[in-house]
């Protein structure tokens, strides 16, 4: 067996673990769901198209957040943050060459930053209105935004195949990203962790 397909199979058997604690922490969607949703491993630097707990497809070598990631991710600091998110928007004409926006912050980061004084009452009221109707929340807060999965348009592809290098976005090649677009609607779900 060479190197390589032993981390292919090292990096299955890490999604798995994966699925098994989402799954007993009541975050995996159940077995017989029919919707793709996707997950985002940072450590392990993969992006899975899931269909209830049943991989469909892995990306391998996926970038994230130039300064790692994070559950306290802030305007800036360029850090992915973590957490269960869906798709918000889709820019198919971005600099990026095609970006899936997220609906970042959430309300757990909201909650959060809310608590620590990061962000006023004003602020939280808008995140919290928006994300019931269904709206993309407020993008200007201290808590950053424009936060989604996207290829790397006009970008070096040897530095994002060497190193994490987004303000706190994923990223995938451009055609990564194109071939991904078949399994992403709007709602879609994108657990990363």
């Amino acid at each position: 067996m060479t190197a390589a397909n032993e981390l292919t199979r090292m990096q299955r058997a890490l999604l798995y673990l994966s699925l098994l604690w989402m799954s007993l922490l009541g975050l995996a969607p159940a077995q017989a769901g029919t919707e793709s949703w996707v997950m985002i491993d940072t450590a392990s630097r993969t992006l899975a198209v899931m269909q209830g707990d049943q991989v469909k497809h892995i990306f391998h070598n996926i970038s994230v957040g130039r300064n790692g990631y994070a559950f306290d991710h802030h305007e800036g600091d360029g850090k992915t943050p973590l957490g269960i998110f869906h798709i918000a928007w889709i820019n198919p004409n971005s600099r990026f060459h095609l970006f899936f926006g997220l609906d970042y912050p959430n309300q757990e980061y909201a909650e959060a930053a809310y608590r620590q004084n990061l962000i006023d009452v004003d602020t939280y009221s808008a995140i919290r209105k928006a994300l019931y109707r269904g709206d993309l929340p407020p993008q200007d807060t201290p808590l950053g935004g424009n936060i989604g999965i996207h290829g790397i348009g006009r970008g070096s592809r040897l530095i994002h195949e060497s190193t994490n290098w987004t303000q706190g976005c994923i990223a995938l090649t451009n055609e990564q990203i194109d071939q991904l677009a078949q399994w992403i609607n709007l709602g879609t779900k994108v657990v990363i962790q």
